[in-house]
């Protein structure tokens, strides 16, 4: 097999990385390990910043978003027993819309099918060759036969687990990573939301998080150990726990319901640097991973695709190799802000287990000037809805 861009990973980086090269008459294919089910039945996150939403439009894929997805125009921040609103709208004029991950993917799919594009899923013991050369290869089996799609560029778009960074050789690349001492606890549940904006709660007991997925499906988080396991939460003892966290007018509303889906995810921050190496480019959490706080997971993966997609274009229709040169750097440099802007809400709003009195003294400071300060409160919107590109 023959193409101009081999994709590894059929998640919507790479989903969506394969309709922009296709929109630019750029032939590209998708290489996937697990089954379109299985991609589909991953539950992530769904706030998506302005700039996700503008490039789902570019490739038609927003319809569905525009008419079933939630504008929210703020959050809230809960601490000392009151919520506080931060009103993106009022502070800098934008917004972001709750809109489920799965539900993006599903659209990216549809729309990939649609155009007749080639994605393989199931392709197994996928190795990538002479990555650093002008002349890489794919090598994979599919239905047990053994197949080699020779390419120009290899795009890693296959996760923090996938092949692609690993196949980088040792010492070419510099990582980031710090781990946080603490888990979230998710369930989703067929209720309605607590509130028309996310509530983001600091307490002595720990974080919380009351998300949405629709009008009638919630979201809802509590900070966790990491020796904690899905099997000792049922559902009546994450409520319960949840309650503890949640302000009066919270729980006022909080409709208890049999959990759907109920998982613990560690939280870390993680940066591999450069995201190039010869003609494999990676992107999203292939390069880089940070903790749900900042809803920025998929956010940053479509920036990463905005900017290698832009490369690939420039190269192929103005034979310019200045775009893929500054890759690295220019992705890397939105990476940063966002993970910076991730740490900051993690270590704002949970509860560290060997924090001294003053560390928490200073943490409850900081909630307070966010919640008097309209300049602070810009800065939150302003990296919350997303940095330009």
């Amino acid at each position: 097999m023959r193409t101009q861009v081999a994709i590894i990973g059929a998640g919507p980086a790479g989903l969506l990385l394969g309709q922009l090269l296709h929109k630019h008459g750029i032939d590209a294919v998708i290489l996937e390990q697990r089954s379109a089910d299985y991609v589909l039945g991953r539950i992530r996150a769904g706030v998506i910043e302005t700039g996700t939403a503008d490039l789902l439009e570019q490739v038609g894929c927003a319809e569905r978003m525009r008419r079933e997805g939630l504008v929210h125009e703020g959050i809230e921040i809960s601490f000392g027993g009151e919520r506080h609103a931060i009103n993106f709208q009022h502070l800098i004029g934008r917004s972001v819309i709750v809109y489920g991950q799965t539900e993006i993917t599903r659209d990216l799919m549809e729309a990939r099918a649609a155009c007749g594009a080639t994605t393989l899923y199931e392709a197994e013991d996928v190795t990538l060759h002479d990555i650093g050369s002008a002349k890489p290869y794919v090598t994979f089996r599919k239905d047990g036969v053994e197949q080699r799609l020779d390419c120009d560029f290899i795009a890693g778009c296959d996760g923090s687990h996938g092949i692609s960074r690993r196949s980088i050789p040792a010492g070419i690349m510099q990582l980031y990573e710090r781990a946080y001492p603490f888990g979230w606890l998710g369930i989703l549940v067929d209720k309605p939301p607590l509130s028309e904006e996310l509530i983001y709660a600091n307490h002595e007991r720990g974080f919380a998080l009351c998300s949405m997925r629709s009008p009638t499906r919630s979201r809802l988080y509590i900070q966790c150990t990491l020796e904690d396991r899905v099997e000792d939460w049922s559902d009546a003892r994450f409520y319960a726990e949840l309650r503890q966290r949640l302000d009066e007018r919270a729980i006022a509303k909080l409709e208890e319901g049999n959990s759907i889906e109920k998982s613990i995810a560690p939280l870390r921050s993680f940066v591999a640097e450069p995201m190039r190496y010869g003609n494999l480019f990676l992107a999203g959490d292939a390069a880089h991973i940070v903790p749900p706080t900042g809803a920025k997971g998929l956010n940053l993966a479509a920036s990463d695709v905005h900017y290698l997609s832009q490369a690939l274009i420039r190269h192929y229709h103005e034979k310019s190799a200045s775009g893929l040169e500054g890759y690295s750097a220019q992705a890397l440099s939105r990476v940063w802000k966002a993970v910076r802007f991730s740490w900051w809400m993690t270590t704002q709003l949970h509860r560290f287990p060997d924090a001294s009195a003053f560390e928490q003294k200073i943490q409850r400071t900081e909630l307070e000037y966010l919640a008097g300060s309209e300049h602070a409160q810009r800065a939150l919107a302003e990296n919350y809805v997303g940095l330009p590109y």
